[in-house]
């Protein structure tokens, strides 16, 4: 049998000595044979593909624990593996791309001189369906703070309320200026040790989708299937990605948006609160936008189209004519699971002029 020295093998794999002998000690790519005496290191030009697999994994930026994976997986599914971990890399980039995107506006935006200001009029309903024995959705809306979650497992309903809890100190508290994002995780923070707290098992959990007001801005959070809609002239726009088995399908060209609507796993989540990094993003308000969270309840029996004709005919008058048109859609189409629905408007209101 061919030997090939620790330098030779890390020559030809583009591997360094010293990374070979981590990955050796991580159990990762363990060498065909140690001399007892002298402790060398010996491979076989038959472990120089997995070498290679893994150097191109290192350069992917893969941790070591999701390459020990894949290099257990056969072709086809370690493909999918890598597949599904590019696509949370795109993903968190893309959260990172809108903070770096607003801290650069914040730094070189010319302060404004405007007369009037922004606010929200909001209003929120739940309900248990026509067919669940108990609500496990919690919904908040107020004047900073609109938060959704939908609850899952024997202790779903506490949970979700654990989560939205956790968060409601935001209607109240001093907002600090740029740093809008950061508070908001600290507070998802909290709210995940909540739900840990009275979840006691991975069997109970919950979603959260949440939105915080900052005068001219919304910060988003979100984790789960719940979701976030924005309606702008007349346009609907869903501003959440579900974090679910049938969307990364989708994501991954093997199922389309009309077969995941009847895929016998549409309902399974690959994050919730307590197993998943949430997402974090800020989105400019203007004038006359309409928000809309919802638990899956309305989204998986009431189609965007429907969802978007309902919000614009609801556009002319209050957000509670809004929240309970979405309800009553969602129960005429059958009521299979709890349904919850927050909307808020963007709406502009006169300055106070200070006293001279």
């Amino acid at each position: 049998m061919e030997w090939l020295t620790i330098g030779a093998f890390a020559r030809a794999c583009r591997l360094s000595p010293k990374a070979l002998r981590l990955y050796d000690e991580l159990e990762l790519l363990r060498p065909a044979r140690v001399d007892a005496a002298t402790g060398y290191r010996y491979y076989t030009p038959a472990q120089l593909e997995q070498a290679r697999l893994v150097a191109w994994l290192r350069r992917l930026g893969m941790p070591l624990a999701r390459i020990r994976t894949v290099c257990a997986l056969p072709p086809a599914a370690a493909a999918d593996e890598i597949r599904a971990y590019w696509a949370q890399v795109e993903a968190e980039t893309a959260v990172r791309r809108d903070l770096a995107a607003f801290l650069v506006d914040e730094l070189t935006a010319t302060p404004r001189k405007d007369t009037t200001v922004l606010e929200l009029r909001y209003s929120a309903h739940s309900d248990r369906g026509l067919v669940r024995a108990a609500n496990q959705d919690t919904v908040h809306a107020g004047a900073r703070l609109l938060a959704i979650a939908d609850g899952y497992g024997p202790a779903g309903a506490p949970a979700s309320s654990a989560a939205v809890a956790a968060l409601r100190f935001l209607d109240t508290a001093d907002l600090p200026a740029g740093n809008v994002l950061n508070l908001l995780a600290d507070a998802v923070h909290g709210a995940t040790e909540a739900v840990r707290d009275v979840a006691g098992t991975d069997e109970n959990g919950t979603t959260l989708t949440a939105l915080l007001w900052t005068g001219s801005r919304l910060a988003l959070v979100h984790i789960g299937d719940s979701r976030a809609y924005l309606l702008r002239g007349g346009a609907l726009f869903r501003i959440t990605h579900d974090h679910t088995v049938v969307q990364s399908l989708i994501d991954e060209g093997r199922l389309t948006a009309e077969e995941a609507v009847i895929h016998p796993q549409r309902a399974l989540l690959l994050k919730a609160l307590t197993t998943g990094t949430p997402d974090l993003k800020l989105h400019d308000a203007e004038p006359g936008d309409r928000y809309l969270l919802c638990s899956d309840g309305l989204s998986g029996v009431v189609p965007d189209t429907t969802i978007r004709d309902l919000l614009t005919t609801a556009t002319a008058t209050a957000p509670d004519t809004a929240v309970r048109s979405l309800v009553d859609a969602a129960n005429t189409a059958g009521g299979p699971d709890n349904v919850s629905c927050v909307v808020a408007d963007v709406v502009e209101t006169a300055a106070r002029t200070p006293a001279s």
